[in-house]
């Protein structure tokens, strides 16, 4: 089956899902540079995803998905420092960083399953 539009790509949809997951966990939090940063990171896995699959080329998009990737592990990043923080419970930190952790994985063999 030949994928068309971004918006098909689990991985996309799993990507936005946790972005709005995060949004709303931070909503209303006083610690505007941590939130901000981490929202950032979060977003830009589901950006590089859709604008690399614009590309129309694979190598373009195999590109766009190592900077998916690499906000990925931004976020965990973000998410270990948060729950040192306090930010999180470790319940709520162990559930955002399995999410994050099967994207990234899932952001790998996309990218190995591309023809070059």
């Amino acid at each position: 089956m030949k994928v068309c539009k971004f918006e098909e790509l689990i991985v996309w949809q799993k990507s936005i899902e946790i972005a709005v997951q995060l949004y709303k966990h931070f909503d209303k939090h006083p610690d505007f540079g941590f939130t901000n940063q981490l929202k950032r990171a979060s977003i830009s896995i589901s950006n590089n995803i859709a604008e690399g699959f614009e590309r129309n080329s694979n190598k373009d998009f195999n590109r766009f998905l190592y900077f998916a990737k690499g906000s990925s592990s931004e976020v965990k990043s973000m998410l270990i420092l948060g729950n040192k923080l306090g930010y999180f419970s470790n319940p709520e930190m162990k559930n955002y960083y399995k999410q994050i952790d099967e994207i990234g994985k899932m952001l790998y063999r996309l990218s190995i399953s591309l023809p070059m």
